[in-house]
């Protein structure tokens, strides 16, 4: 994978499982984290780029290793990439980022059945998958455009769903009009009537 992004001029930051010979590779730094924690008592963060070749790599690359030093004891890390810049850096602003989307992969997952792809057929799974993805940017739109400075404004799409949509009403229609008759027990009225007013307005 790393030759076939260096091949097509793909730049990676990928997370490097520790093995004896990466972290005697970063054996110095991890000794400096943990002796300035013995000094301050403070936790300490440390990074430094290291050159380390896996066996079945076909070259050398650059390693960034992460240093970590607290009271739980040393926490070090290493991640492989090919991505220009200081190394603490690429690894908080780069690297950790991913955290924030494998949430939003995650979300879409759980909350919106993404993962139900079991028919044997490509295509129905595709459509599956494309329902709940536009499942997920209505949602988001709900979010964004609706629920800014509610309770609801950070909240997951599994919440929403539950809050705001899957809720009881009675409907009424006749030949000019269609009402829904909501319980007077719900819980977030206000809140769902300040949705449809921000949503309308919009």
């Amino acid at each position: 994978m790393l030759a076939w992004c260096e091949r097509h001029q793909v730049g990676y930051i990928v997370g490097l499982a520790k093995n004896s010979r990466v972290q005697a590779e970063a054996a110095d730094l991890m000794e400096e984290a943990r002796a300035a924690f013995m000094a301050t008592g403070e936790k300490q963060r440390l990074f430094a780029d290291v050159v380390y070749a896996a066996l079945t790599w076909d070259k050398p690359r650059r390693v960034i290793a992460k240093a970590e030093h607290g009271d739980l004891g040393s926490n070090p890390r290493f991640v492989v990439t090919n991505l220009e810049g200081e190394a603490q850096a690429l690894y908080d602003d780069v690297y950790c980022a991913r955290g924030e989307m494998e949430n939003r992969i995650k979300e879409q997952q759980l909350d919106l059945f993404a993962d139900r792809t079991s028919c044997h057929r490509w295509w129905p799974n595709q459509l599956r998958l494309l329902l709940s993805s536009l499942a997920y940017t209505l949602l988001e739109a709900i979010r964004r455009l609706a629920l800014p400075g509610t309770e609801l404004a950070r909240a997951q799409c599994g919440t929403i769903r539950l809050k705001l949509l899957k809720i009881g009403a009675v409907v009424v229609r006749n030949t000019r009009r269609v009402r829904f008759i909501f319980s007077s027990a719900y819980p977030l009225q206000a809140l769902f009537f300040q949705a449809v007013a921000r949503l309308a307005s919009g």
